[in-house]
């Protein structure tokens, strides 16, 4: 086990984190409206394998999905408390030590900004605590999200077809992060 991120014996999938960019709270019911006028953008939706998740209808059944879920955060500016999107933890395998990160968007205003790195830092660091591995599914024409995660070192390892919440199946690209590979990044970064 690394000294970085020791073996802890409970994963919590709903834990409270935050940075300086970025505070994650739990995702309630009271949370649909404030995250829907996030969500309402179409543009955010725009290389996602559900474009029309900016209507309410269908935000709707995603929302109901990220609330049954037990995983899903609201995510806010930190420096603001502005809800700007969300995210979810999901199929923890305890046995396999594995675990998903994913059905996340953000504000177009935080795209190409440091925020989902500072996000996905934060939960890849929460995650890699309990899993050896997490899993990321991109759709097929997400490109930016695809660059996205490649940036922050995951790897292309399959395809899959995948149906999300009360949607059609659609193909998405497997992607994975191993401790081993996070840990020696994140050492790496921090000596610069």
């Amino acid at each position: 086990m690394s000294e970085n991120l020791p073996a802890q014996t409970h994963f919590e999938l709903q834990p409270l984190l935050n940075n300086d960019l970025i505070d994650l709270q739990p995702l309630q019911e009271s949370d649909f409206e404030k995250l829907y006028i996030v969500a309402s953008d179409p543009l955010i939706w725009e290389q996602h394998p559900n474009k029309d998740r900016y209507k309410r209808e269908v935000f709707e059944i995603y929302f109901k999905g990220a609330i049954e879920s037990g995983g899903a955060f609201l995510i806010y500016d930190a420096k603001n408390m502005k809800p700007i999107g969300s995210t979810r933890f999901y199929e923890w395998n305890k046995a396999k030590r594995t675990l998903a990160i994913g059905y996340t968007f953000l504000s177009r205003e935080y795209w190409g900004t440091t925020h989902n790195r500072a996000l996905k830092t934060l939960m890849l660091d929460h995650a890699l605590k309990f899993a050896d591995k997490v899993i990321f599914h991109i759709g097929a024409n997400n490109i930016r999200s695809q660059k996205a995660i490649t940036k922050l070192g995951a790897k292309k390892t399959g395809e899959i077809e995948m149906a999300y919440y009360g949607e059609e199946k659609k193909l998405d690209f497997v992607y994975e992060i191993e401790k081993e590979n996070w840990l020696s990044r994140s050492i790496t970064e921090v000596s610069k």
